[in-house]
């Protein structure tokens, strides 16, 4: 099912820096690669389809599962009149926002590997890509959470700890506190599909300790943000250069994410209430003028807790350094 001559998987990264190049390279060194469907339209994502199949090479893509909660109106509105207060114009949310969940569904029918993240989409949809040839892949934070998934249909998981960096897959991002490990969340999870372990993975020994303990190969992002096919925009490739803690912080989305702690996280994230995708909206236009101005203090700089393990160079010598 999952058969990696070097059993590391490039994890998608939605905003850039996963990219058609990347997930080629990564396929080409013997591991896998994901597309990241999240904020794209849907022809986009088709492009990028194409793009990787005419390479003809294995891939995956990542799709989000739409919330089905609304946020507090009241904390969301003190929240944007903090952001107008600082900021000025901020971005409007639509009213309703599912990522063009349905079209990437059937974009994604025939992908040798679908992965979804932010809870389990319908059964219907496991059961039609699974007919369309497709591996089904569901995230998971937890041991309750990856039974979820089993019931659910999952062919395998990737079993997500709180030290990987962007967001938290966590189903109910309430009290999401990111304080597990991979080896320890790995030790929770049911054997009965395979399980791709992620989190805090920055060396061969951190892979090879994963595999050791039943994992069939190890997913990692953050490992690959300073790749040369990588999207990371410049400031974000400086941060990570740097000496910075990373946090859980909501303030630029809405929802649990692990970045490198900065001014917006450390003055805005108390604020923040639980509002995905709203925020995310809202905070857009400051976040795209933070990145052409370069400033790093007010992007989000996504990184996991193994980010001063990242290193520059073609994708290909990344995975390779990481394949035990």
């Amino acid at each position: 099912m999952i058969e990696l001559s070097r059993p590391v998987v490039a994890a998608p990264m939605a905003g850039g820096p996963s990219t058609v190049a990347l997930v080629i390279a990564a396929a080409q060194a013997g591991g896998l690669g994901f597309l990241a469907a999240g904020y794209k339209t849907p022809s986009a994502v088709a492009s990028e389809i194409s793009a990787v199949r005419a390479a003809g090479v294995p891939f995956g893509l990542n799709i989000f599962v739409p919330g089905s909660s609304s946020p507090d109106v009241a904390l969301f509105r003190e929240y944007r009149a903090i952001l107008e207060r600082d900021f000025g114009a901020v971005g409007t949310p639509p009213p309703d926002d599912d990522d063009h969940f349905a079209e990437k569904l059937r974009l994604a029918a025939g992908v040798p590997f679908v992965s979804f993240t932010f809870g389990l989409p319908p059964g219907s949809a496991i059961a039609a890509l699974k007919s369309a040839g497709s591996t089904v892949i569901l995230t998971v934070t937890s041991a309750d959470e990856a039974r979820q998934a089993i019931a659910a249909g999952a062919d395998a998981l990737v079993a997500q700890a709180g030290t990987a960096g962007g967001h938290a897959a966590v189903f109910d991002p309430a009290g999401y506190r990111g304080d597990t490990t991979a080896p320890a969340l790995l030790g929770t999870m049911p054997r009965d599909v395979p399980i791709i372990a992620a989190g805090g993975t920055g060396t061969a020994a951190d892979v090879r300790a994963l595999l050791d303990r039943g994992a069939v190969a190890v997913q990692a992002g953050t490992a690959f943000l300073l790749a040369d096919e990588a999207g990371t925009r410049a400031a974000h490739r400086e941060a990570l250069t740097g000496a910075r803690e990373t946090v859980i912080t909501r303030a630029f989305t809405g929802r649990p994410a692990r970045a490198l702690r900065n001014r917006f996280t450390d003055v805005y994230g108390p604020h923040a209430p639980i509002a995905y995708p709203a925020i995310h909206h809202l905070t857009a236009p400051i976040r795209a003028e933070a990145a052409r101005r370069g400033d790093p203090e007010t992007l989000h700089l996504w990184a996991g807790t193994a980010y001063p393990e990242a290193r520059p160079g073609p994708a290909a010598d990344i995975l390779h350094a990481l394949a035990p």
